[in-house]
C-alpha cells in the first residue's frame, strides 16, 4: 500500500476517565435507540399492508442504511474511548473510510429520490400510482446504493495510495478523509481534488434535485384552495424535509470545501452529530410527524 505506517492510533475524545465513561454510556444508549428505532420502522412497514407504498419502501432503505451507518462508527468509538481498542490497521482504516463515505453518499441519493417521490405524489397525485410503480421504486433504490458505493471507490483508492511517515495519531474516533490528509507526508492535492469533485457530484447535485423538487412541491401546495388540503399535502413531506435539512447542513460543512485539512476538532464534533445523532433522530422524526406511521403503530399495539 505504499506506506511505512502499518496502523494508526485513534485519539477519540481526550479527557478524564469519568468523562469518557459518561460519553461511552451516551454513545451506547444512542446506538441502542438508533438500532431499535430504525429496525422498528422496517418491521412496521413490513407488517402493515397500508404502508406498502414507494414512500415507505424508500424509508425502509433509509432506516436499513442508518443502522449500518452508525454501526460502522459507534462500536469502534466506544472501544477507543475506553482505551481497549485505540489502534486501527491501515487497511481497516481505509475500509471504514470507504464504508462510511459510501453509505453517506447513498443517503444523499436516497433523500433526493424520496424528494422526487413526494414531488410526483403531490404535483401528479392522479397519475402517481402509474408514474411511481414498484419497478421504478426498486430501480431508484438500487441505483442509489450502487451510485453511493461506486462514487467513493476512486476516492478510497487514491487515499490508500497516500504515504504516511508519522506521526500515527489520528485526532478522531474514526478514520475520515480530513484526518488521513492531515497525517500524510505525500502530495495530497489529487485526493483533495477528488474529494471536492465527488462532494460536488454527490452532495450538491442530490441537494439541488431535492431543492428543486421541494420548490415545485411548495408551489403546488400553495395553489390548493382549502386550508385542510394544504395541511394534508404538507404533512406528507414535512418529516422528510426535516431530515433533509439536518443531513445536508452537516454534510455540506464536512465535505463541500476546497481544502479538507481545516478545523479537525470542529469536524470531530460535526461528525459525531452526523454519524451518531442524525441516525437516532430520523426514526423519531418520521414517527412523530407522520400520521400514517402513528396509526400503524397503534394498530400493531392493539393486535398485541
Amino acid at each position: 500500500n505504499g506506506t511505512s505506517v502499518e496502523e494508526f492510533i485513534l485519539l477519540g475524545f481526550p479527557g478524564s476517565w469519568q468523562s469518557r465513561v459518561s460519553l461511552v454510556m451516551v454513545f451506547a444508549l444512542m446506538y441502542s435507540l438508533t438500532v431499535i428505532g430504525n429496525a422498528s420502522i422496517i418491521a412496521l412497514v413490513w407488517s402493515s399492508s397500508n404502508l406498502h407504498t414507494p414512500m415507505y419502501f424508500f424509508l425502509c432503505n433509509l432506516s436499513f442504511l442508518e443502522i449500518w451507518y452508525t454501526t460502522g462508527v459507534v462500536p469502534k468509538a466506544i472501544g477507543v474511548m475506553l482505551g481497549s481498542s485505540q489502534t486501527i490497521s491501515f487497511s481497516v482504516c481505509i475500509l471504514q473510510l470507504f464504508f462510511l463515505l459510501s453509505l453517506g453518499s447513498t443517503e444523499c441519493f436516497l433523500l433526493a429520490v424520496m424528494a422526487y417521490d413526494r414531488y410526483l405524489a403531490i404535483c401528479y397525485s392522479l397519475r402517481y400510482s402509474c408514474l411511481m410503480n414498484s419497478v421504478l421504486s426498486v430501480r431508484l433504490a438500487l441505483s442509489s446504493w450502487l451510485g453511493g458505493f461506486l462514487s467513493i471507490s476512486l476516492l478510497a483508492f487514491l487515499t490508500s495510495r497516500l504515504t504516511f511517515c508519522g506521526p500515527e495519531v489520528i485526532n478522531h474516533f474514526l478514520c475520515d478523509i480530513d484526518s488521513c490528509l492531515a497525517l500524510s507526508c505525500s502530495d495530497t492535492w489529487p485526493v483533495e481534488l477528488a474529494t471536492f469533485l465527488v462532494s460536488i457530484i454527490v452532495v450538491v447535485a442530490s441537494c439541488v434535485v431535492t431543492l428543486v423538487s421541494y420548490m415545485y412541491i411548495i408551489s403546488s401546495i400553495l395553489r390548493i384552495q382549502s386550508l385542510h388540503g394544504r395541511k394534508k399535502a404538507f404533512s406528507t413531506c414535512s418529516a422528510h424535509l426535516s431530515v433533509v435539512t439536518i443531513w445536508y447542513g452537516s454534510t455540506i460543512f464536512l465535505y463541500v470545501k476546497p481544502s479538507a485539512q481545516n478545523s479537525l476538532d470542529l469536524n470531530k464534533i460535526v461528525n459525531t452529530f452526523n454519524t451518531v445523532v442524525t441516525p437516532l433522530l430520523n426514526p423519531f422524526i418520521y414517527t412523530l410527524r407522520n400520521k400514517e406511521v402513528k396509526l400503524a403503530l397503534v394498530r400493531a399495539f392493539q393486535k398485541k
